[in-house]
């Protein structure tokens, strides 16, 4: 049964996301194990809730029962956070995550809690409303792996945390035409109505160049929390840093490319090439070297705090 766990995890983020996966490669392989199964449980929750399959082809009637697949979410999640077996290999790889690195049960659940944002068509209103989103699908996350990582100390999990805020400003950004398509709008209203957007329309071309520019808001929040991470990244063993490094650098060129691409970026999917991510991953473990040998311990002034 591990086996199976293990490789049901492994095809999950395979085929769910090539960034972490590049990334993933790079932990030693008992935290491997645990990171990929982490985010198997991960990625089937987002599935279930959005109708997809390992992140891709969203059904048209995905909203349909989203409340009743949700509710069925949180008791096959509770079922394992209480130690039950199962033959069900995401949530046998969510009970062995939780039980060996004795993770709080809260974190699973606040990940839910941000499916149930997209459940209920959460308003988000400002861009503190924008980052409690974040935390909950995206930030929680971070303090997930990296207590899988051996991290205990809060000031470090903070910084996970920021990591994944940044994660998911990012992809808020690159996301947003496609996001408006299905009825989602994740940029915040008073960064939309400083562009003169009351409402994104995806099909109006017109609307690009002020809507790039509520983006890039986003892109330069982002960075404020990449700062941040790039910080906590001392506190990690070697090579998970060299994994954290590694998609951190993978993500923000990702949001560089919208950056420099401009309205016409938003006219195909933003991503990062093969030969792109190898050489991000060596910049990544340079990353690693300078935050060992130059200490910085700068505070997260005016940063958002995890709850």
């Amino acid at each position: 049964m591990s086996d199976a766990v293990i490789a049901n995890s492994e095809v999950a983020i395979a085929q769910g996301s090539q960034s972490f996966a590049a990334a993933a490669r790079l932990f030693d392989k008992a935290t491997r194990d645990d990171a990929v199964m982490l985010y198997a449980w991960c990625r089937h929750c987002d599935d279930v809730v959005d109708g997809q399959t390992l992140g891709h082809a969203q059904q048209d009637d995905f909203r349909d029962g989203q409340h009743q697949r949700l509710d069925l979410l949180r008791h096959q999640t509770a079922a394992a956070l209480n130690g039950e077996r199962t033959d069900d290999p995401t949530f046998e790889a969510l009970r062995r995550v939780v039980q060996r690195h004795q993770i709080p049960h809260r974190h699973p659940q606040e990940l839910l809690a941000g499916f149930e944002m997209d459940v209920s068509n959460r308003h988000y209103a400002t861009t503190g409303d924008t980052l409690d989103y974040c935390y909950h699908v995206a930030g929680v996350v971070g303090v997930m792996m990296a207590m899988i990582m051996g991290a205990r100390d809060p000031k470090v999990l903070d910084r996970a945390c920021d990591l994944g805020l940044a994660f998911q400003l990012t992809n808020i950004a690159r996301d947003v035409i496609d996001d408006a398509r299905v009825g989602r709008v994740y940029v915040p209203a008073d960064i939309l109505r400083r562009h003169g957007i009351a409402r994104i329309d995806a099909d109006d071309l017109s609307q690009r160049p002020a809507l790039h520019a509520a983006a890039l808001e986003l892109l330069d929040l982002a960075e404020r929390y990449y700062a941040s991470a790039y910080i906590g990244m001392a506190a990690l063993p070697a090579r998970s840093a060299w994994a954290i490094a590694a998609a951190r650098r993978v993500y923000r060129a990702i949001g560089s490319k919208l950056r420099a691409g401009g309205p016409a970026a938003w006219n195909q999917r933003v991503s990062t090439t093969k030969a792109e991510k190898l050489a991000l991953l060596g910049l990544a473990l340079g990353d690693v070297g300078v935050t060992r040998v130059i200490k910085r311990n700068t505070p997260r002034t005016g940063l958002w705090q995890r709850p």
